[in-house]
C-alpha cells in the first residue's frame, strides 16, 4: 500500500514537473494558458450535394458549415451555424440543409443555392441529428438530453410532437422509400441494477409520426450511426458491447470492449424484427468505437469508422451475411469471426467519425475530427487518394494533443479502449464497473460525469485519486490500459484537456437564473438546518454543507448509510452537483434508477440528509431545484 502510494505521489509530482517545463512556473500557478487562439475545425460529419460536385463539411469546432468542392478540396464558402452542430441533412430535392446544434437546442435551416441561413427554430434538449420525410412536410430531430424525438413542421419549424426514444437518443437515418425512419442512441436504458445493459433501434413511421417498434439492442450501451441500403432490406448499427459485469482484470483477454455491429432487416432474417449482432475484432487486435457507417449502393461493401483507432474497416456484405447464415448465434464476442468478412482496414487520420459515400460508389470521405482533415478513399483499391486538410490552425496545441490521447485506444493493450469508451464525447456511460484495485467484486462503481471538474477534487468514490495526474496516470497503465503509459508531458497534456471540459447549459435552469416556484421551495429545504418538527440537522446531515459552493461538493467524504454488502467502506466522497438530472442511475454503485430513489428507497435512516419529514410533493421540490444545478 505504501509503496503504491508513493508511486502515485511520485508521478504526480513528475507531471507537476512536466507542467512546469512546458507552461513556466507563473503560467502553471493559475491556469495553463492556450497556445492556439483559433478554434480547430473539428470536422463531424459529411454530405455529399445531389450532384456529387460539392463536399459540405459539418465542423463542430468553429460552429459552422464548410462547402468545399469535392474534386479538388477548395474551400469555396462557410456558413456560421449554431454552438456545437452535431447532425445535418439535405431535405429530398436539395434546397435546404438543415442542421442541429446541440447546444443551442436549435435547427439551423439553409438555403442551399445562396448558402444563406433562412431560420432558426427551436428544438428539444441537446438536438444531435435531423432527418425531413419524403415529402418535405415534416423534420425529425434526435434530442440527446431529452431522450426523444422532436417533430416539427417543415415550412414553419413549429413543434407538432414527441415520439419517446431510448436515452440520449443521437442517431437518425431515413430508408429511400421513406417509409421507416431508424433512431439509435447513446446512452443505456434504464435496466435492473447490475444487469446487462439494453439499447434498442427506435423504429418510426414517419408519415403517421408514430413509433411502431423498438428493436432490442441486448448488452448494448452505445448505439452510433445507422445506416440503410437502398432497397432497404439491410440496416447496420455501430456500437460498442461493454463487458462491465465481470472484473475488469482481463484486458488481455479482450475482457473489456467489444466493438461490433447490429444488423437487420430482409437480407438479415425472415423474421420481423430480429438483429443479429456481429464482430469487428481481431484475434490480436481491436477496433474501438465503431462510430459512422456507410453502405455500398450495390449493397457489396459496409464501411465502418473507428474513432479510437484511426482505422476505416471494410466489410464484404456477402460473406459477412453468408457467415451469419452458417454459424449459430452469439457470436459477438468470437475473435476469429471478422476473418471471415473484413476484407481491409484502412488508415485514416486522427479520430474518424462520419463518412459519405458518392452517388456511385467510386469514392467515400471520412471526417478526421481530431486533426481537421478529410480522407478521400478509392473504394476499387481501398487506398485513400487524397487528404483534405481543413483551414484552421496548423500548430498542435497542448489542449488538443490532450483531447487526441483521451479519444486515442493506442495506450491500451492491443488498442482494446481509450477515455471516451467510458466516457462517450467526453461525459459518462451510465454504466457501473467492477474495477480490479479494489478486489474482484468489490466496490462496483457508477461512472461519473467528467464535465468541469477544476476544484472537485479528490477523485474516485472512495476519494483516494488527490488529483487528475494521479487518477489518469499510473492507476490507469497499471489497472485500465495493462499497456504503456503516457510520457509525462503527454499526461499533463490530458490533464489540461479534462480539466478544459466546462458544462453544457443547463435545461432546468431559466436563462436568466430565475428559479420557478417548485425550484425555490426546494432550495429552501436543501438550505434548510432545522426539520419540520423544530429538530436542528447536524451540520454533517445537512445538504447544502455536504453539497457546498458552486460545485455542490465540500470535496470531503462522508457515510451517508449506502454501503452494500460488496462495499468495502462505508466512507464516500461527495459527487459534485453540476448537471445531476443528466447522469442517472445514482448513489456510489449506481444502484438508485432515479433521484427520488435516493431518499424513498436508499435513505431509510435519515442519514443521506433529512428527508423522512417530507412529503412526497416536497421532495419532489427538493428534485426539481437539484435539476438546477
Amino acid at each position: 500500500m505504501r509503496r503504491r502510494l508513493g508511486e502515485a505521489l511520485l508521478g504526480a509530482a513528475v507531471v507537476c514537473l512536466a507542467l512546469l517545463l512546458r507552461y513556466g512556473a507563473t503560467t502553471v500557478a493559475a491556469e495553463p494558458s492556450l497556445d492556439i487562439t483559433e478554434p480547430y475545425a473539428s470536422p463531424l460529419e459529411l454530405l455529399l450535394s445531389p450532384d456529387g460536385s460539392r463536399l459540405y463539411v459539418l465542423c463542430q469546432g468553429t460552429g459552422e458549415v464548410r462547402v468545399l468542392e469535392a474534386a479538388s478540396g477548395r474551400e469555396l464558402q462557410a456558413i456560421p451555424v449554431g454552438r456545437s452542430p452535431r447532425g445535418f441533412f439535405f431535405s429530398p430535392d436539395g434546397r435546404r440543409l438543415f442542421v442541429a446544434n446541440s447546444w443551442d437546442d436549435s435547427v439551423t435551416v439553409i438555403d442551399t443555392k445562396s448558402s444563406a441561413v433562412t431560420a432558426t427554430w427551436k428544438a428539444g434538449f441537446e438536438p444531435s441529428s435531423v432527418v425531413e420525410d419524403g415529402a418535405g412536410k415534416t423534420l425529425f430531430v434526435a434530442d440527446r438530453i431529452g431522450n426523444d424525438i422532436t417533430v416539427l413542421d417543415a415550412a414553419t419549424g413549429a413543434e407538432k410532437e414527441t415520439l419517446e426514444a431510448g436515452r440520449g437518443a443521437s442517431y437518425l437515418a431515413m430508408t429511400a422509400d421513406g417509409r421507416r425512419l431508424y433512431a439509435t442512441h447513446v446512452y443505456p436504458n434504464p435496466t435492473p441494477h447490475r444487469t446487462p445493459p439494453e439499447s434498442e433501434i427506435t423504429v418510426i413511421d414517419p408519415v403517421r409520426a408514430q413509433v411502431i417498434d423498438r428493436l432490442k439492442l441486448e448488452s448494448i450501451a452505445g448505439a452510433f450511426h445507422v445506416a440503410l441500403s437502398r432497397d432497404g432490406r439491410l440496416g447496420v448499427v455501430a456500437e460498442l458491447h461493454p463487458k462491465n459485469l465481470v472484473p475488469l482484470a482481463h484486458v488481455e483477454h479482450g475482457w473489456a470492449f467489444v466493438d461490433t455491429l447490429t444488423i437487420f432487416g430482409a437480407d438479415v432474417s425472415s423474421e420481423p424484427g430480429r438483429t443479429v449482432e456481429v464482430p469487428l475484432d481481431e484475434l490480436d487486435r481491436y477496433y474501438a468505437r465503431p462510430f459512422g457507417v456507410a453502405i455500398a449502393p450495390d449493397k457489396s461493401r459496409i464501411y465502418v469508422t473507428h474513432g479510437g483507432s484511426d482505422v476505416v474497416t471494410v466489410i464484404d456484405t456477402r460473406r459477412m451475411l453468408a457467415y451469419v447464415h452458417a454459424h449459430r448465434e452469439p457470436f459477438a464476442e468470437d475473435l476469429s469471426a471478422s476473418a471471415h468478412y473484413v476484407v481491409a482496414r484502412i488508415a485514416v487520420g486522427k479520430n474518424p467519425r462520419g463518412v459519405v459515400l458518392s452517388r456511385d460508389g467510386a469514392r467515400f470521405y471520412v471526417a478526421n475530427r481530431l486533426d481537421d482533415t478529410i480522407s478521400a478513399i478509392d473504394t476499387r483499391t481501398n487506398r485513400v487518394t487524397q487528404t483534405i486538410r481543413l483551414r484552421g490552425p496548423e500548430k498542435v496545441s497542448a489542449l488538443r494533443r490532450g483531447e487526441q490521447t483521451f479519444y486515442s485506444a493506442q495506450y491500451a493493450f492491443q488498442g482494446e479502449f481509450g477515455c471516451a469508451n467510458c466516457h462517450i464525447d467526453s461525459t459518462f456511460d451510465g454504466l457501473q464497473w467492477d474495477l480490479e484495485p479494489d478486489g474482484f467484486g468489490r466496490d462496483i462503481v457508477a461512472n461519473r460525469l467528467i464535465e468541469d471538474l477544476r476544484g472537485t477534487e479528490p477523485f474516485k468514490w472512495n476519494g483516494k485519486n488527490p488529483t487528475l495526474a494521479v487518477e489518469c496516470g499510473v492507476r490507469t497503465e497499471m489497472y485500465f490500459w495493462r499497456s504503456q503509459n503516457y510520457d509525462d508531458l503527454r499526461l499533463a497534456d490530458l490533464v489540461l484537456y479534462i480539466r478544459s471540459l466546462p458544462s453544457r447549459p443547463n435545461r432546468f435552469r431559466a436563462a436568466d437564473g430565475e428559479l420557478t416556484s417548485a425550484q425555490e421551495r426546494g432550495r429552501a429545504i436543501f438550505n434548510r438546518t432545522v426539520d419540520k418538527l423544530g429538530q436542528p440537522i447536524p451540520q454533517g446531515n445537512q445538504c447544502a454543507y455536504c453539497h457546498s459552493g458552486p460545485k455542490g461538493t465540500n470535496q470531503k467524504s462522508f457515510d451517508v448509510g449506502t454501503k452494500k454488502p460488496t462495499d468495502n467502506s462505508g466512507l464516500l466522497d461527495t459527487p459534485q452537483l453540476m448537471s445531476v438530472a443528466l447522469t442517472a442511475p445514482y448513489l456510489h454503485d449506481g444502484s438508485a434508477a432515479t433521484l427520488e430513489e435516493i431518499w424513498t428507497v436508499y435513505n431509510p435512516h435519515d442519514q443521506h440528509g433529512r428527508t423522512n419529514d417530507l412529503t412526497k410533493d416536497e421532495l419532489n421540490d427538493l428534485i426539481e431545484y437539484l435539476r438546477t444545478r
